[in-house]
């Protein structure tokens, strides 16, 4: 059968995962950290206690939801649309959660199926919740079963200039290191995959993009501390090639930032962003 309307709110069983120092590490390098900012890629600079990037909730995350219960559909259509972190406590440098997951809300988006995979994660060492992500996916050909089509975006880009704007250059090599982070998609990776996908060489993962621009938010806005660092929500509109710049704007209201990342040919790739920090 096609996607399944009816999955919404299914609930799955609760998984658990673990990581180590050297992961986060790992984490922090495939999302293009470095010397400059060695509390996150390294553990043993004097007077630098290693802490985590927020962002790697998107890597520790997501376990637990029943994508079974979706239907059957041509994975090689779906298409990661949208990624939110939200951040009750920062992740430690070492650990254990168990994720619990469900379907969230299922749109009919026309020609397209828009599904929410929630997944809700707590820190086993202290019982106490640690993060929630929430991935959208676009499942295209599955819409048109006279579904809602969901409520329209309220976000637009303010009308001034920026209040900040970092700009990260990207390696060319970049998704080979962020790949080991979990992500084996070979479409990253396999110049021949990559071209049965359209692409003329493999392309960077959409999320280690998201880790780049949390990162800049991160030290622009949060001081480069963690425990600020609440929430980010965003839209992804158009893949990056290994090697492009990416170019992050943030406009700041209060306790909010609206952002949005071109690259250096002023194409938008993260659109519609929102991060609540204190």
């Amino acid at each position: 059968m096609p996607i399944n309307p009816e999955a919404s709110g299914l609930k799955g069983k609760p998984v658990r995962r673990s990581w180590t120092s050297k992961d986060a590490l790992l984490y922090a390098l495939g999302v293009g950290a470095g010397t400059e900012e060695l509390a996150f890629t390294t553990e043993n600079t004097q007077d630098t206690p290693q802490r985590v990037l927020p962002t790697m909730a998107v890597v520790l995350g997501g376990g637990g939801v029943p994508f079974k219960e979706l239907g059957t559909f041509n994975a090689a259509l779906m298409l990661h649309g949208g990624q939110t972190i939200e951040l009750f406590d920062e992740i430690p440098r070492e650990g254990e959660i168990e994720s619990t997951g469900y379907i969230g809300s299922i749109w009919d988006k026309g020609k397209a199926a828009s599904v929410e995979l929630i997944s809700e994660s707590v820190n086993l060492a202290t019982g106490k919740p640690l993060f929630r992500t929430k991935m959208t996916a676009y499942f295209r050909g599955e819409g048109g079963f006279g579904g809602e089509r969901g409520p329209a975006s309220t976000w637009a880009l303010p009308d001034r200039k920026a209040d900040h704007e970092v700009r990260y250059e990207t390696r060319i090599d970049q998704p080979l290191l962020y790949r080991l982070s979990g992500d084996r998609n070979p479409l990253h990776s396999d110049p021949a995959f990559a071209k049965l996908g359209g692409f003329d060489r493999p392309i960077m993962h959409g999320l280690c993009t998201y880790g780049m621009t949390g990162r800049a938010l991160l030290h622009t806005l949060c001081g480069s501390d963690p425990a600020r660092f609440k929430s980010m929500d965003v839209r992804f509109s158009k893949p990056v090639m290994p090697g492009d710049d990416l170019i992050i704007s943030m406009w700041v209201e209060g306790q909010e930032a609206r952002f949005q990342t071109r690259n250096q040919d002023g194409d938008v790739v993260i659109d519609q962003g929102l991060m609540k920090f204190e």
